[in-house]
């Protein structure tokens, strides 16, 4: 089984080969995804991140490092104090701040339409939950702690990042064409400022990574944190356009530090 040992390649094709087998019928429907049986359709296409990454790991390592995935995944001490505010609060506070900078400049009159009933009504505040945590709990198993360790045994972060963020945003993109999808969310996105937001973001995911020592639970929780403050806060689409500027700026910035940290022999963290 050659192409088991070679995980930079055997990952993104079982990952997107599998999701795209199943979201087929799905994208050539006209009912909503949440109906059946595209639901069915799409939560099967949806484990492939799991099944990518579970599937390898035991195929390449077999049980201890499947044991060292359930680690990574469930140990909360691997996270350093100080990371887990940032965990918890960057998103908050990167979104507000981006979003007086709009209204400063102009650019969204009302940049958040804030919901506050969303923890008053368990049925929005349920879907959300699923959308924001339970995802990206298959999501990040395999794409970061499987596929993202094995692209940095091979490239630095930055390169690493590139790749891991190119292959999660091909795996999204049939989502702008799921008929329904974002029905019930406040988010509609537009290909040509999600996909490179994508990328900036798992620079962002990889920094969290690398300095959580590798934990899953860790950039899982920003992860979700991501998708949930930003459907909590119901930033204006306006906002989005001028939300992949302020990422760039914060991924290239982040390129740099870890540039300085590989010159100066010190730790990025």
């Amino acid at each position: 089984m050659p192409l088991i040992r070679q995980p930079l390649l055997a990952f993104p094709l079982v990952y997107l080969g599998w999701a795209y087998f199943f979201w087929i019928p799905v994208l050539l429907s006209d009912s909503s995804v949440w109906a059946f049986p595209n639901l069915i359709w799409f939560l099967l296409g949806g484990a492939s991140p799991a099944v990518a990454g579970l599937g390898l790991a035991a195929a390449t390592g077999g049980k201890e490092q499947l044991k060292d995935l359930g680690r990574r995944l469930t140990d909360w001490r691997r996270i350093p104090g100080r990371w887990w505010l940032v965990i918890l609060l960057f998103w908050l506070a990167f979104d507000l701040a981006m979003a007086g900078l709009a209204q400063i400049l102009g650019i969204a009159g009302a940049p958040l339409d804030t919901n506050w009933l969303l923890f008053v009504n368990p049925g929005p505040l349920l879907f959300l939950f699923v959308l924001s945590f339970v995802f990206p709990a298959v999501e990040e198993v395999g794409l970061r702690g499987f596929y993202l360790d094995a692209l940095q045994q091979r490239f630095s972060p930055v390169v690493a990042g590139l790749v891991n963020g190119a292959v999660w945003a091909l795996w999204h993109a049939p989502f702008v064409w799921f008929p329904g999808y974002y029905a019930n969310t406040t988010f509609n996105p537009e290909l040509y400022w999600w996909m490179p937001m994508i990328l900036c973001h798992t620079l962002l995911i990889v920094y969290v990574y690398n300095c959580t020592q590798r934990s899953i639970l860790a950039v899982l929780i920003f992860h979700a944190m991501m998708n949930f403050t930003g459907e909590w806060l119901r930033l204006s689409p306006d906002m989005y356009p001028f939300m992949l500027a302020g990422n760039l700026i914060l991924a290239t910035l982040m390129v740099m530090f870890w540039g300085r940290g590989r010159r100066s022999s010190r730790h990025p963290c």
